[in-house]
C-alpha cells in the first residue's frame, strides 16, 4: 500500500502540526513552500512530548545541518498527544515520557519500536517571593498535590524549613491541562511515595486532579508561565523549563532522607542502576538514590515506512541522535542513554524499520 509524502503533509496540515522544532517553541507556524528542491528533501513530521522539547530542537537543528537532504519538524503536543498522533498514523515519529503501553501499541497497525533519548528531572517550581531554598519532605509533597496540604504555613511543611517565614496563604497547585508524559513521571513518583496519593489520584499521563484552588496549564511552557504569574503557586515541570524562567525549585527529600536540589549529577545518579529491558520500556518510581522525581523519555517509530528513503531517513535520525547527539544532553541537564543502551537500540531500529 502506497503511502506518498503528499498524505503525510495533508494531514499534519490539516491538524494544525506543521510546526519546526524552533518555531514550535516561539509559537508560530511557518508555511513550508515547495521549491525545486523538494523532491530531493525528505521531511519527517513529528510530535508528542513537551519534556524534551529543549532538546529535540537542538537535536533536529544540528542533524539537519549535517544531514541537508533531511528535514524534521516537531511540536510538543504532550506525550498524550503524540501518542494519539502515532496510533492515528498522522506523524513519522514521536515523542512520549510515558512508555507506550502494550494495548496502545497493539493499535499501530504498522508496528512501533520505543527508543530512548535522555533522562531527566521533573522539579517542583514555586512563586512565594522571599522564601528560597524550599524544602519538601515525603511526607509534605505527594500530600500538596493529594490535596490534603493546603496552606504554605502548615506545621508539616515548617518543620523541614525551620526559620523561613513561610507565608499564611492558599497553596495554589499547578497541573497540566493535557496528557503527559511529565505528569506520568511526576504521579508514578508521587504514587510510589505516598499511599493515600496513590489511591486518590493515581499513576497516569491525565490523572483527575482532586484538589481545590488547582490551576491547569497546556504543556511544561504553560505550567511554568502559570507559577510565574501566581504568587502562592507550586507546579510540576521539566527542569529546564524552570530554568529558562528563573523559577525556585524545591529541595526534594529521597528514599534516603537527604534534601536533594535537581541537578544533572543527581538526575543521574537515580537514574544509574535502571535497567533497559529488550524493548527498552523502564518505569523508574522511587529512586534509591540522587533526585528521586526522573524519568525517561522515548521516540516512538514506525516498524514499516512507505518507501525505503523514508525509512532510512529515521534510521539516520536516530542513529544520529544515540551517537553525536548525545553529546547534546548534559549542557541542556539531560541525561545520556548509556552507551551499550543506545547500540542497542541503533540496531533494532536499523534491522527492524523497513520501507516499501
Amino acid at each position: 500500500m502506497e503511502f506518498p509524502e503528499s498524505m503525510y503533509r495533508r494531514k499534519f496540515l490539516r491538524n494544525g502540526l506543521l510546526f519546526t522544532a524552533g518555531a514550535a517553541a516561539a509559537g508560530v507556524s511557518p508555511i513550508l513552500t515547495e521549491s525545486a528542491d523538494a523532491q530531493r528533501v525528505i521531511t519527517l513530521n513529528g510530535a508528542g512530548a513537551t519534556f524534551p522539547v529543549p532538546l529535540y530542537e537542538r537535536y533536529f537543528r544540528e542533524f539537519s545541518r549535517v544531514n541537508p537532504s533531511i528535514r524534521v519538524n516537531y511540536q510538543g503536543i504532550g506525550s498524550g498527544g503524540g501518542i494519539r498522533q502515532m496510533i492515528a498514523n498522522t506523524v513519522d515519529f514521536a515523542g512520549s515520557d510515558a512508555a507506550m503501553t502494550d494495548a496502545q501499541i497493539a493499535q499501530v497497525s504498522r508496528g512501533v519500536i520505543l527508543v530512548p533519548t535522555a533522562g531527566g528531572a521533573v522539579v517542583m517550581a514555586y512563586n512565594l517571593p522571599g522564601v528560597n531554598n524550599l524544602r519538601l519532605s515525603r511526607a509534605v509533597y505527594p500530600e500538596i498535590f493529594a490535596g490534603r496540604i493546603t496552606n504554605w504555613n502548615d506545621p508539616r511543611i515548617a518543620q523541614a524549613n525551620p526559620g523561613v517565614n513561610l507565608p499564611n496563604r492558599p497553596i495554589r497547585p499547578v497541573v497540566r491541562a493535557d496528557s503527559s508524559g511529565t505528569t506520568f513521571i511526576f504521579t508514578n513518583n508521587l504514587s510510589a511515595v505516598n499511599p493515600y496519593f496513590r489511591g486518590r489520584i493515581g499513576v497516569g499521563t491525565a490523572p483527575r486532579w482532586t484538589l481545590p484552588n488547582v490551576l491547569a496549564g497546556r504543556g511544561n511552557p504553560g505550567v511554568a508561565a502559570l507559577v510565574q504569574r501566581t504568587p502562592g503557586s507550586i507546579g510540576y515541570m521539566e527542569f529546564s523549563f524552570a530554568r529558562q524562567n528563573r523559577l525556585p525549585v524545591a529541595l526534594v527529600q529521597n528514599k534516603q532522607g537527604q534534601y536533594i536540589e535537581p541537578s544533572l549529577e543527581q538526575t543521574e545518579n537515580a537514574l544509574e542502576t535502571v535497567t533497559f529491558p529488550e524493548n527498552f520500556r523502564v518505569f523508574v518510581g522511587d529512586p534509591a538514590q540522587g533526585y528521586p522525581i526522573a524519568g525517561l523519555t522515548w521516540l516512538m517509530v514506525y516498524r514499516r515506512y512507505p518507501d525505503a528513503a523514508r525509512a532510512n531517513a529515521i534510521k539516520a535520525l536516530i542513529r544520529w541522535i544515540l551517537t553525536d547527539g548525545q553529546r547534546i544532553n548534559n549542557s541542556l541537564e539531560y541525561t545520556r542513554i548509556p552507551p551499550a543502551v543506545a547500540q542497542r537500540a541503533i540496531a533494532v531500529v536499523n534491522d527492524g524499520v523497513q520501507g516499501g
